[in-house]
């Protein structure tokens, strides 16, 4: 009897094993970014005709909301932007450009095992390879909870710093603080330069929201997200809201979930200082044409 029994454990431990090898799942997100401080400053903007303000909404319509796909297994996982038929004329490289300022545009691989991510980004024409530390999120749990599609979720924050090369944290600024700061330059005799960024404000920290649920116990959420004792269903920086809709668990089509390879090698900080030497680059030769022509400027080797 007593070999029956052990026999019978021996297989269940077996079966258990491979079947938590072999788990994955799938989930879909609605990524969502709120645009109304932009909408409020155009509709007070004389020179944006009603026409050119519907054409520019539309086009911030296609970059603000997108779909994305999470891949994932016990321990990592691949997310990437749900690839859409693009119109003629749409999909130029500043469009690609935004999209990766915006989370989309690439593989984003993370290992929670490891604690590392690797994620391929386009940037004016160049490949890069992101490789780096994943954010150490210092996860609060609030106690509070909800159903997010018939999931019991948990909610838990984090507070981090806002990173400078994600376009959906610029925030406008006021218009009185932009004639203070035109009136300080004029005070002090330095020439009047205008700039996108000079209406721009970013903030230092940003309050990171999340509502997991314990019901699929993986390390695992979209983008970056992660570090919580299971799948994150919803999660909230201010800005945007990233909703997952659907959730496919040991889909009968498997992904293979690895790292993208392609591209220059860098890490997060690296390729910020990327971006930032050539969105300034750009907007000082905008500022020397007169505003024109600025954004046509050609990565380097």
């Amino acid at each position: 009897m007593k070999k029956i029994v052990l026999s019978i454990t021996i297989l269940l431990t077996f079966f258990v094993a491979n079947a938590q090898k072999d788990f994955q799942g799938m989930a879909i997100y609605e990524s969502k970014t709120s645009t109304s401080d932009f909408k409020s400053r155009m509709s007070g903007n004389k020179d944006i005709t009603p026409e050119m303000q519907k054409m520019i909404e539309e086009r911030m319509k296609k970059m603000f909301e997108k779909t994305f796909v999470l891949n994932f297994d016990k321990t990592a996982s691949i997310y990437k932007e749900e690839e859409k038929l693009e119109t003629p004329g749409q999909g130029g490289g500043g469009m690609r450009m935004m999209s990766s300022m915006m989370g989309g545009g690439g593989t984003y691989y993370k290992n929670a095992k490891d604690k590392t991510f690797t994620v391929d980004k386009e940037f004016m024409g160049k490949e890069f390879l992101l490789k780096d530390t994943l954010t150490n999120y210092k996860w609060k749990m609030e106690g509070e909870t909800r159903e997010i599609g018939g999931y019991l979720c948990y909610k838990a924050t984090a507070v981090i710093p806002a990173s400078k090369t994600d376009f959906r944290n610029f925030r406008p600024k006021k218009e009185e603080d932009i004639k203070k700061a035109e009136a300080q330059k004029a005070e002090e005799g330095k020439e009047k330069k205008t700039s996108f960024l000079d209406e721009i404000d970013l903030p230092k920290e940003i309050t990171i929201t999340a509502w997991y649920t314990m019901d699929i116990p993986v390390n695992q959420g979209p983008e970056g997200y992660w570090g919580l004792p299971g799948l994150i269903l919803e999660v909230n920086d201010g800005k945007t809201t990233i909703l997952c809709s659907k959730i496919v668990l040991n889909p009968k089509d498997k992904v293979e979930i690895k790292a993208p390879n392609k591209g220059k090698e860098v890490t997060q900080k690296e390729y910020d200082d990327i971006v930032t030497k050539k969105m300034q680059e750009m907007m000082e030769m905008s500022q020397g044409q007169g505003g024109r022509g600025g954004m046509q400027m050609r990565m380097g080797r």
